[in-house]
């Protein structure tokens, strides 16, 4: 299929782009949000083009991917045809409701719309309406050739912008546990924070495997991909209680969640103290994240997404991995 959408989150869209399906970047001069493009970090497929945005208008499409507000509510008018506007559309929404936790309309209110949530949780907290939904959780390989070894006595956390992103993602409770366990950060704008800035994507596993354990100090988000990929790569992962982590990781199995940072605080104490504690959890974290986040079911239910959209027959969803 010959399938048009932004660049919002890079990781997500450089893992959805392997489908096999060609897809369509709208750019424009300088670059502004969602119209960067084939952003560099990434080893783009030759499946991802880009197009002026000006010359959108000009192209022949099977379907349209929204991801944001922005694009639903704006760049649709401004950069497509009328009749581009009457094409199968799909919008992939990456978080929970921000405005209030349960009572938030979504944007989307067309029942000829496929509204995909990328956790349960999102598509539990969301109210939206006529539009049907269908929850495709992350999948992202595994690292090939890279072992985790957890040497290294810190605990690691992938997030960006976190300093702007403030107490939704943990900046305080970041701060907070730093101060009390050796802590590094990496993303972007990390540097703001006294961490250690970005890491290109492709080199992140490797970057990571050394770390004991990974740390997300996220209150209230999507399950974050860079969870997943640790989890993939044998991390054992200590986080918050909430929103979709709750599902993923089993205390004492997996990893440490609670709600009580304090708590947390002793867990990750213990795993530095003690590797084997560490490598433990990893090898458990590692087969969950392999059964549940596999590679080949996202892309299987992507392409499930797609045709429905286009036939407009439902297409099963799979079995639950949980």
């Amino acid at each position: 299929m010959r399938i048009l959408t932004w660049h919002i989150h890079g990781s997500y869209l450089y893992y959805l782009t392997q489908a096999p399906h060609e897809f369509y970047l709208p750019v424009k001069v300088g670059k502004p949000e969602g119209y960067g493009g084939r952003l560099p970090n990434f080893p783009w497929g030759n499946n991802v083009y880009e197009v002026p945005a000006a010359e959108v208008r000009q192209l022949k499409f099977d379907c349209i991917l929204f991801q944001s507000r922005r694009n639903y509510l704006e760049d649709r008018y401004k950069i497509l045809s009328p009749s581009q506007r009457q094409l199968p559309q799909l919008y992939l929404e990456h978080d929970p409701p921000q405005e209030h936790p349960t009572n938030t309309r979504h944007i989307v209110d067309d029942p000829q719309i496929l509204l995909i949530h990328v956790t349960h949780f999102n598509n539990l907290m969301w109210d939206c309406g006529s539009t049907p939904t269908r929850v495709i959780e992350h999948g992202v390989p595994c690292p090939e050739k890279i072992t985790y070894t957890g040497e290294k006595s810190k605990g690691l956390v992938v997030i960006n912008g976190l300093q702007k992103r403030g107490r939704r993602l943990g900046a305080d409770i970041f701060a907070e546990v730093r101060r009390q366990i050796p802590l590094d950060l990496v993303g972007m704008g990390a540097e703001s924070l006294g961490g250690l800035g970005e890491i290109p994507h492709h080199q992140l596993s490797a970057f990571a495997a050394s770390y004991r354990f990974f740390f997300h100090p996220a209150r209230y988000t999507s399950l974050g991909l860079a969870v997943c990929e640790a989890m993939r790569l044998g991390m054992p992962i200590v986080g918050l209680a909430t929103t979709e982590l709750c599902t993923v990781i089993k205390n004492g199995v997996s990893g440490y969640i609670s709600t009580d940072v304090t708590w947390l605080v002793a867990r990750m104490q213990g795993l530095i103290e003690n590797r084997d504690l560490a490598l433990a959890l990893g090898s458990e974290a590692k087969r969950i994240g392999d059964r549940r986040f596999s590679w080949e079911r996202f892309i299987q239910d992507w392409n499930g997404a797609f045709t429905w959209a286009c036939d407009r027959q439902l297409m099963p969803l799979g079995e639950d991995r949980r």
